[in-house]
């Protein structure tokens, strides 16, 4: 289109010459006036033009910069006419690099102060951070003959986080108490663990205001606590380059863009990705989930194309810290799992839940987990089948070596729904029955 557009100008131009050209040599003022109209109008073309790509605003709101794979994201854009000059085409050009979210639009017939806008809504199939914008702004005079663009430059981020399924009961391994040494750290959570009493700070609850202590010193007096002597949980997903595997079959699904939510909500369900890498995340952030919102201390470790550590906490701020790593966690690191919890073994203590989620169908991890678990360590192995991904050998034959080794063991295959496999409950035999 660009080079329609310059060759129109260059033959207007050329007319325009030959027309100057030709009154020269026949003294004919028709051939003058032809020339003088054609560079009129080049003239007017070219003002027109920067009138327009100079005359126009445009705003972006977006309405969360923290969304879900499979949840939607909505933007709106607003295009307003600042000018007294119409414009017949204007095309708002995005350069986002979020997958399928197709914000480009042509807006047709702006007139004078007049006002546009659009919504845009994208159901999210990729984790990750993404980049929103820049935009480039198009448009063109009523004739055709000269094309302007404006950059609009400012940038910002949105981070789409995995997928997570509800667990309704998660089993841990027996035999071992839950709990462990008291930790004498103070916290701001109201737990069964009076430590004292302080003076009442701006923020405090008005629960934990201790009366007693209050009428004898004239002045408020709250409770400070402990946190509860419970072992912390760590999950370790296994993100090394080694035993990932994608199913043959996985096909990018087309993205799908709704104006209704609501009718989103009711039709669309959205399925994993069929590789073993996001099943290992999809698992790993479900369970984070699922112990954060049991006011238990969670961390993560894991190594991908970067360290990734984040040290146990509790609370919807340590949830949204977990799923903002692994929204970013690829399979793409250089050390096997056993390696990588070897050299990390000093931030697990005593009492300690580990919890690996790995796509490894070789028989040394069993050994690793032995030897977790003779250091005083609690291991959950969730074992991500390769073979059902299109993997050569599966990895059931670990999965009987850990429940006899009495270590508790899931394995999930590509398709399963991950909220049943993970509920499952223990039997006796160390095997999980639904």
């Amino acid at each position: 289109m660009l080079y329609q557009l310059r060759q129109r100008r260059t033959v207007v131009f050329v007319l325009a010459l030959l027309a100057f050209l030709g009154g020269l040599i026949t003294g004919r003022s028709i051939l003058y006036n032809l020339a003088y109209l054609m560079g009129l109008l080049l003239i007017i073309s070219f003002i027109w033009a920067w009138a327009n790509i100079n005359g126009v605003h445009l705003s972006r709101a977006t309405r969360v910069r923290r969304t879900q794979v499979g949840r939607p994201l909505e933007e709106r854009f607003t295009v307003r006419n600042t000018s007294i000059v119409p414009k017949l085409w204007l095309e708002v050009r995005d350069h986002s690099n979020v997958p399928g979210h197709q914000t480009s639009y042509v807006v047709n017939n702006l007139r004078s102060k007049q006002t546009f806008s659009w919504r845009t809504t994208t159901i999210c199939r990729e984790r990750g951070r993404y980049q929103l914008g820049p935009i480039t702004l198009r448009t063109s005079d009523p004739f055709g003959l000269f094309t302007m663009q404006k950059e609009l430059t400012p940038t910002s981020n949105v981070v789409i986080f995995p997928l997570t399924y509800d667990i309704h009961q998660f089993t841990l391994p027996l035999g071992i108490l839950p709990g462990g040494d008291a930790l004498r750290r103070r916290t701001h959570y109201v737990t069964t663990n009076a430590a004292g009493v302080r003076d009442y700070a701006p923020g405090d609850s008005f629960s934990r205001i201790h009366w007693p202590s209050t009428a004898r010193r004239d002045r408020m007096i709250v409770k400070e606590f402990e946190l509860d002597p419970l072992a912390d949980i760590w999950i370790v997903p296994d993100m090394a380059v080694f035993g990932h595997v994608a199913a043959m079959s996985t096909q990018r699904e087309p993205a799908a863009s709704f104006e209704d939510l609501p009718k989103w909500m009711q039709q669309e369900k959205f399925s994993l990705p069929e590789t073993t890498e996001e099943y290992t995340v999809t698992a790993a952030a479900s369970i984070a989930q699922y112990f954060i919102r049991r006011d238990r201390s969670v961390g993560m470790l894991a190594y991908g194309q970067s360290s990734e550590l984040v040290q146990p906490d509790r609370g919807e701020r340590q949830l949204t810290r977990i799923l903002e790593t692994l929204a970013v966690l690829r399979a793409q690191g250089q050390i096997p799992i056993e390696d990588m919890l070897h050299a990390e073994s000093h931030l697990f203590p005593r009492g300690t839940t580990v919890i690996v989620v790995s796509p490894t169908n070789l028989d040394k991890w069993a050994t690793s987990a032995r030897q977790l678990v003779r250091r005083g360590l609690r291991v959950v192995t969730i074992l991500i089948d390769p073979e059902s991904f299109g993997g050569r050998r599966s990895n059931a034959g670990l999965e009987s070596m850990l429940h006899g080794n009495g270590m508790a063991a899931y394995r999930v295959r590509c398709g399963d729904d991950l909220t049943a496999v993970l509920s499952q409950t223990r039997s006796k035999s160390g095997y999980f029955l639904s």
